[in-house]
């Protein structure tokens, strides 16, 4: 359902003048959570807005649910596609790997310099260090408090 989920979500989202950011689908699909954004952040009214559009949609696509939730990805902002790491260089990230590195350590956290290709470089105490973006668990922003 995910995957379907989310063919429909991107472009309804992105007709609007949203990014989908992430989703979350809970208790067996019946709770759908949607991580949504746009420059200069997301209100409270616009929140209101998608959700009216999108109860719609999902309801003429067939889409059964019990609850609808739409939210802002927050200061802690996941970061999933190659796109969000270009576009959020020169910031701290929290990120997990799936599997440990040859000395065991799967988290880094540092200065996000950039991507190339499927691969992020972020430096980790002072030295560059390459990360698979298919090898990452998560990725996230670290807020600046």
């Amino acid at each position: 359902m995910s995957h379907t989920l989310e063919g429909i979500l991107e472009p309804t989202l992105v007709g609007l003048g949203f990014e989908l950011v992430d989703m979350q689908v809970s208790s067996r699909g019946r709770f759908l959570r949607i991580f949504m954004d746009k420059p200069g952040g997301i209100t409270v009214e616009d929140c209101a807005a998608v959700s009216r559009h999108l109860s719609r949609v999902l309801e003429v696509e067939g889409i059964d649910y019990d609850r609808l939730e739409i939210s802002s990805p927050g200061l802690d902002r996941p970061l999933r596609k190659p796109a969000d790491f270009a576009r959020f260089a020169g910031q701290r990230v929290d990120v997990r790997m799936r599997l440990a590195d040859a000395s065991g350590r799967r988290r880094y956290v540092g200065l996000l310099r950039g991507i190339e290709g499927a691969t992020a470089t972020v430096d980790v105490d002072g030295a560059p260090v390459a990360l698979q973006l298919d090898g990452m668990d998560r990725a996230r922003l670290v807020p600046e408090l």
